[in-house]
């Protein structure tokens, strides 16, 4: 299915539909402030599958990310913050990175990287965040496989490709084709592991 979306105004029962199919375990395609992404329900455990058997990864290698509505879900899925790494984080958030940070006892486990972390976003965009935040907890969320960057830009030809593989497609306009700035937050010092659409000019790259 391909459900359009206002980007600037997204229709709640549109939103609503998209939100029941995740709670059933359903797997989207949906916009965020970089590129468009897979999504599911954190808590499905088969969809978190479907999404790895898509990309063809073994789960704890997938670079999952949570996407969270504000900060105030990051204090669930992360263990403590310092004052400093919290200011830091919002300063970047909402925007386009994703920050590594050390996960808390409620990911769950199929989620978790050999490291206990996990990669955590607050997009700056509506659609997301209102997907978010009407179902309540993070989506999981992972990029398109494959490098046809410019062919996922487009709803329509991401539909095409992708429709016999995921639930509903969300067509929330042309998406972009750099992905978020990846930031490791777990020494002592944040690293940035790759180097997107969020500018970053303290460090350079590792």
């Amino acid at each position: 299915m391909l459900l359009h979306l206002h980007p600037e105004n997204p229709q709640p029962r549109n939103i609503k539909t998209i939100v029941e199919c995740l709670l059933d375990g359903g797997v989207i395609i949906y916009p965020t402030d970089t590129i468009y992404g897979l999504g599911c329900d954190i808590f499905q455990h088969k969809a978190v599958e479907r999404i790895c058997r898509i990309k063809q990864v073994d789960p704890a290698k997938a670079q999952l990310s949570f996407v969270c509505y504000d900060l105030s879900d990051l204090s669930n899925y992360t263990k403590s913050i310092s004052t400093p790494l919290y200011r830091m984080l919002k300063t970047y958030l909402p925007g386009a990175y994703t920050f590594i940070l050390p996960a808390s006892k409620q990911v769950p486990k199929i989620l978790k990287s050999k490291k206990d972390t996990i990669g955590l976003r607050v997009p700056d965009n509506i659609i997301t965040r209102s997907l978010v935040r009407e179902l309540g907890h993070p989506i999981l969320s992972s990029s398109l496989p494959g490098e046809m960057v410019e062919e996922y830009t487009d709803p329509d030809m991401i539909h095409d490709k992708f429709e016999k593989l995921v639930d509903i497609v969300v067509d929330g306009g042309i998406g972009g084709i750099l992905p978020s700035t990846i930031v490791d937050c777990t020494g002592d010092e944040p690293i940035v592991v790759r180097k997107g659409l969020g500018p970053w000019p303290e460090v350079e790259a590792a």
